[in-house]
């Protein structure tokens, strides 16, 4: 990932980890309800675990069993990594892996709320996991590979950390048709999950190039404007507090750093607006659900 585009995502995500944004608050839940995640599943975690950055429901649809080690790329607060770990249990592993320091933070405070003990989260990028070769079961994520620059090196990462027979079960954000320029070359477009997402045709081409098989990309149908219906408190949101200078003590904005994270080369969440005003992202994008699985014997 290019330092200039990395960054934008680091310090964006740990606005956001520093928010105070949970289940709790009414629009939040709304999101990750919209995307698939039930009132049971928002109640049985910490509130913060939940901040409103999903795009599906990774862990429903990843056929978790006792036992298993689950992977989550992009963690966050935690929200899928302590779903994940009711359904591997105490003898299975449920390990977060994020790049922002904020983020690791909270979703380890998040575990200690929970007070569960097979769960761990790892300080790094997706593109060189600190696991060995071959020693998980399910790899899940959500909404994050989007604003992954080298998406061939971190397919590759993933196929290498499976088993053989393991299996990938990613929500993530997927083109319909070709960025305008105005959405594509900005960063605010890379933090709002879009800039950085390629099409049906080159997902599938990545997972195979990576070795994948048996690989499945299906459209959810799920409405985007629900993260500007949500309060535009989401990744991939569609909606960002218009008075950034305000938006620490709103506890709103996700899309960028709090007032007092700004600077000068922040501006790119005005033009997050501008975007919003010009282009319907579901026009151009929609939120998926990615399978494949790692065959046997290699």
């Amino acid at each position: 990932m290019s330092e200039n585009v990395r960054d934008a995502v680091r310090k964006g995500y740990g606005a956001v980890a520093r928010s105070g944004l949970g289940s709790d608050q009414e629009g939040i839940s709304h999101i990750a309800e919209a995307f698939g995640y039930s009132v049971e599943e928002l109640s049985s975690i910490p509130a913060e675990a939940n901040m409103g950055l999903s795009c599906g429901n990774p862990v429903a649809m990843a056929s978790i069993r006792p036992g298993e080690t689950v992977v989550d790329l992009g963690s966050g607060g935690g929200i899928d990594v302590l779903l994940a770990s009711q359904k591997v249990g105490a003898e299975g592993r449920a390990i977060g892996i994020d790049m922002t320091e904020d983020m690791v933070a909270l979703a380890r405070r998040n575990a200690e709320k929970q007070g569960v003990s097979n769960v761990e989260f790892h300080l790094s990028e997706i593109e060189n996991m600190p696991l060995e070769t071959g020693s998980v079961d399910c790899v899940i994520s959500n909404c994050v590979l989007n604003l992954v620059e080298d998406k061939d090196r971190a397919v590759a990462e993933i196929f290498r950390v499976l088993k053989p027979g393991g299996r990938v079960a990613i929500s993530d954000i997927v083109l319909k048709k070709p960025l305008a320029p105005e959405i594509r070359d900005s960063k605010a477009g890379w933090v709002s999950c879009i800039s950085g997402a390629i099409s049906f045709d080159e997902n599938r081409a990545c997972l195979e190039g990576a070795g994948f098989r048996d690989i499945e990309i299906v459209d959810s149908m799920s409405d985007l404007n629900a993260y500007r219906e949500g309060g535009g408190t989401g990744c991939c949101s569609s909606d960002v507090v218009e008075d950034v200078e305000h938006a620490e003590s709103a506890g709103s904005s996700c899309c960028g750093p709090s007032a007092t994270d700004k600077s000068d080369d922040d501006a790119y969440h005005d033009h997050m607006i501008e975007l919003i005003d010009q282009f319907d992202f579901n026009e151009y994008a929609a939120s998926a659900k990615i399978f494949a699985i790692k065959p046997l014997g290699v």
